[in-house]
């Protein structure tokens, strides 16, 4: 999210040129505080693939739709989407940390930033469209949701 700066000098309001991020990445302190920023950023990923797993074998047709499932696993992807932000945003680039994490994420943070808003996005459309009772809109939406993570994987993450 892009915001405009503004600045309030003795009762002036002066408006800076150009935005600015909501969030910029900030570089890790130390090497102990890049490795647990990394297992931070592993775990979440994790917890995002243990949700995203049973969706994609209902989008594909291996296991039967289930509408609580759909709505549980989008609530909790928008959750951890929510987490993201705060755990990519220390840079671990200076310290030697294994990492499947590219070193352009931190030099597109901005972008990065709003790949985590379509995942939100598409999350919480998952769980709208559960309830819908559209097969057909099941698939698509699990679809999109799938879609944002391969968006980012695409970009930001090391094969």
């Amino acid at each position: 999210m892009k915001k405009l700066a503004t600045l309030a000098i003795l009762g002036s309001t002066i408006l800076l040129s150009g935005p600015i991020s909501a969030a910029t990445p900030q570089p890790a302190q130390s090497e102990k505080h890049a490795e647990a920023y990394v297992e931070y950023r592993e775990a979440i990923f994790e917890l995002l693939k243990s949700n995203m797993a049973p969706l994609g074998g209902m989008a594909k047709g291996a296991i039967p739709y289930d509408t609580q499932t759909m709505q549980t696993n989008g609530m909790r992807m928008e959750q951890l989407a929510d987490m993201l932000s705060d755990y990519l945003k220390v840079d671990t680039r200076k310290f030697d940390v294994d990492t499947e994490a590219k070193d352009t994420l931190w030099d597109n943070y901005s972008d990065v930033e709003s790949k985590i808003g379509d995942l939100k996005a598409a999350a919480a459309n998952l769980q709208s469209v559960a309830t819908s009772g559209d097969e057909a809109a099941y698939r698509k939406a699990i679809g999109q949701l799938g879609g944002t993570c391969k968006s980012c994987h695409d970009d930001y993450k090391a094969d």
